[in-house]
Parts: C-alpha cells; structure tokens; sequence
C-alpha cells in the first residue's frame, strides 16, 4: 500500500520548484482507461475548454491508467495531492461511501424510473448537484467533484446463444458490474463476476465466463466482444444511468482564481451535453458495424429480466437506506423528484422510443 502523504510532500517540493519557471497551473487527471478510450476523448475535449476559457492559465493533462498510482488508488492519490486530479465513474467509490453508488450508477434508474436525461434533470435542478458536492466530505476525502460524462442506458450485455427466460440467464456465467449491480444480479441467481474491461475478452475465450456486460456498442467493439459472442441484447434494468467524473485535490482547488474555478464548471456543465450527444452518433455507428460486418443479432430481453432485477434493485435500494442516513436522504431526494418528473418524461419518452422502433423497423 502506498504512502500517499509521504509521496505527495515530495510532490508538492517539486512543484513549488517548478512554480518559479512558468506561472501556468497544471492539473494533471490521472484516468482509470488508457488514453484511447472515447471517455478519454471526452475528458481531453473538456480539457480544451478550461485552457481556452482560463486563455491558458489552467491546463488540463490526461495521464493513463497506471501512470501514478493503480486505479482503484486514484481517489486516495487525489486526497494526499499525489495526483491532482483522477478520472473514473462515480460508483467506483461505494466501498468508501455506498452514496457513491446512487450518483455513479443507481441500480434500475434509482427504482424510480430515471434515465439518463432525467438524472440530468434531478442533478442541474432537482437538488442533485448540492447533494453530490456533500458526497466528498461524507467520503471523508480532500476533494472536489465535477460530473463530467452521462453515459446510459447500458447494454444487458453479450450471450453465446439466445436466452428465452431468466432460467436461461441463471445458466450463464456473467460478467457484471461491482457493488450494488453486481449484487443485484447475485441475488436473482445469476452467477455475477466482477472483472475489469480488459479481462473480459480473455475470460471469455478462455470459458472462465459465459456471458458479459461491459457498456454499449461503441467500448464493448473496441474491446472486442463481437469476437467470441454474437447474441447481443441493448434492453437492461442493471446501469440505466452511469456518470463518469473528475476528482480535482481540494487544496488545488482552492489555489484557483475565481475565473479558473468557474472555467471548470462551466467546461463540466458543457462536459454533461456533448458527452451524451457524442455517445448517441459513436454507438449507433457501432451498433451498424456490429450487426452488418460482424455477425451480430440483436436479441429481445426476456420480459421476466425485467421484473426479477427491479425487484432485487428495490430490495438493495432499500437495505442502503435503511443502513446509511445520507444515502436514504440521496435516496428520497432522486424519488421526490421522480414523483414529479417521471410520469411526464415516461409519457413523452414512450411516443419517441415508439416512433423511433418504427423507423429502424424499416431498416431490417
């Protein structure tokens, strides 16, 4: 285990010497991914606009995974000021905080129905944002956030033949999320394996697992699944919503002008629109390469998926709460505002995705 604090005084020396020769700030984000990963893109696109918002006062350098610290060390290396700023998806932190969970990835949309565009909603004007910036001091970690990438809703994932009931499914072994996602699936008899991105195509070729989640058609092609399996089904309940942020070391922060404090909240609320819009082109651009060129079939998730997850996503939802008073406060402010937003976004949203079918019906 590393020393954090003792490597970040010898950090912070090297710094304060190299603050004589350039009056820039650097803020080096250290990510989970390599640096071709799209979220990576994205991250250096939001690096962009910090350098020209601040006119270059504050540059943004994206190092990969590995370059400091492991990635499951990140948020500690941001708290010690090793690094000072980390990438990754807000859950990878529930086992400093279960909270994590409900602004990274809260299993089947929160049980309330929220999406990713109302997630959005909850987090700008529903109170998430005011919520989210408590988390770091409940996590106990010197640190600022900024939600950067909504990505969702996630695939259920890859199969090497098509499964027509969860009996099908409980067959299978699936590699599936961490934490509360993982547990949900668990607890429905599906034997859920937690892995990371870059060992699920060798787990599979090597049959240590059946079956797979990763993301959407964009990463699960990069990293190759279309090799080994070619039942594919988009319709999930697991990661309906799944935000991506930054962790910027809070006495960093707090050395920033006014301007460059603002230039990154600014840069990050921009970060929220163009991410989605990115990820909408770069996976239905996948999803055409996958089915045409690749042998993939889209397959239809079993209707009995559905209700099995929802309710083993309520129960864990529900223990969370019972266990942890600022989850149960996070908790009951996502299900205040779906009882307001929901029922009209739903309503909305079930003539769009109809007209939508309709149109890529033609298509086949």
């Amino acid at each position: 285990m590393f020393n954090f604090k003792t490597l970040a005084m010898g950090a912070v020396a090297v710094a304060l010497t190299a603050s004589t020769a350039m009056a820039e700030k650097v803020l080096r984000i250290q990510s989970v991914l390599p640096t071709t990963a799209d979220e990576v893109v994205m991250l250096k696109a939001f690096g962009d606009d910090v350098a020209a918002l601040t006119n270059g006062s504050l540059t943004i350098e994206v190092l990969p995974a590995g370059a400091v610290v492991g990635p499951r060390d990140i948020m500690d290396a941001v708290d010690a000021g090793l690094v000072e700023g980390g990438f990754a998806w807000t859950h990878y932190w529930g086992g400093k905080h279960v909270a994590a969970n409900l602004f990274g990835a809260p299993v089947a949309g929160a049980g309330v129905g929220m999406d990713n565009i109302a997630f959005l909603s909850w987090f700008q004007f529903g109170g998430g944002k005011e919520l989210y910036d408590r988390l770091w001091d409940e996590m106990g970690v010197n640190v600022k956030g900024f939600m950067l990438q909504p990505v969702g809703p996630e695939a259920l994932g890859w199969f090497p033949e098509p499964i027509t009931s969860m009996d099908d499914f409980r067959q299978m072994r699936f590699r599936a999320p961490p934490g509360m996602v993982g547990a949900a699936y668990a607890d429905i008899g599906v034997p859920a394996v937690a892995m990371g991105g870059g060992d699920i195509l060798p787990a599979l070729e090597k049959g240590t697992i059946d079956a797979a989640e990763w993301c959407c058609p964009k990463p699960d092609s990069v990293f190759g699944f279309q090799k080994v399996l070619k039942h594919y089904y988009l319709q999930g309940l697991h990661q309906v919503v799944v935000n991506a942020d930054m962790y910027v070391n809070g006495d960093f922060y707090d050395d920033l002008s006014d301007l460059e404090k603002k230039a990154l909240e600014v840069a990050a609320t921009a970060s929220l629109s163009k991410s989605m819009s990115y990820r909408i082109f770069e996976n239905g651009k996948a999803l055409k390469d996958l089915t045409e060129n690749h042998g993939v079939i889209l397959e239809d998730t079993p209707a009995d998926y559905f209700t099995e997850y929802s309710a083993a996503a309520a129960k864990a939802l529900q223990a969370a709460a019972d266990d942890n008073a600022f989850f149960a406060e996070v908790w009951a402010s996502q299900r205040a505002f779906a009882e307001v937003a929901v029922p009209f976004w739903a309503g909305a949203q079930t003539s769009n995705a109809g007209l939508g079918r309709a149109f890529a019906d033609t298509l086949k």
